[in-house]
């Protein structure tokens, strides 16, 4: 059962609600990493999001995610983190702590899940990644997809 703060996340539903994007369908994809201090969503920075779980099925969870594109039609493409410890998983690169979590709690990046992100559905609360964590993901996802 969900509650009513729930149902109102952004990300979650309508027009602006986030999806998960097949990585090799999506084009051709040139991350970069602007992140900047303007309020809106930039590559590089770290945002929250309604993220559905792999399901599909309606469910899912407000959670940060790493901003790592921006397309063409003025979406974004981001993967998810998780607290969860993924060590010597590929798919999950380690970035450490940072001020998306409030605990302080290592984090892990899913570089094989990617979502698509509209700026209507994203809270912009977290904080910039360093350039230097920034490229590893980078470097994970130009691995795994063939991207700039």
């Amino acid at each position: 059962m969900s509650t009513f703060a729930e149902e109102n996340v952004p990300g979650r539903h309508g027009p602006s609600a986030t999806v998960q994007a097949d990585p090799r369908e999506v084009g051709r994809v040139r991350t970069e990493y602007s992140p900047a201090h303007d309020g809106d969503p930039d590559p590089g920075e770290i945002v929250w999001t309604w993220v559905p779980y792999e399901e599909n099925d309606g469910r899912g969870k407000d959670r940060p995610v790493l901003v790592v594109a921006r397309e063409a039609g003025g979406t974004f493409l981001a993967v998810p983190l998780s607290s969860k410890r993924h060590d010597g998983d590929l798919e999950w690169v380690p970035i450490g702590s940072g001020p998306w979590d409030r605990t302080g709690r290592d984090s892990w990046v899913d570089a094989d899940r990617v979502l698509r992100l509209h700026e209507d559905g994203m809270r912009r609360e977290a904080c910039a990644l360093d350039r230097m964590r920034f490229n590893l993901v980078r470097r994970r996802l130009q691995e795994r997809y063939g991207w700039s």
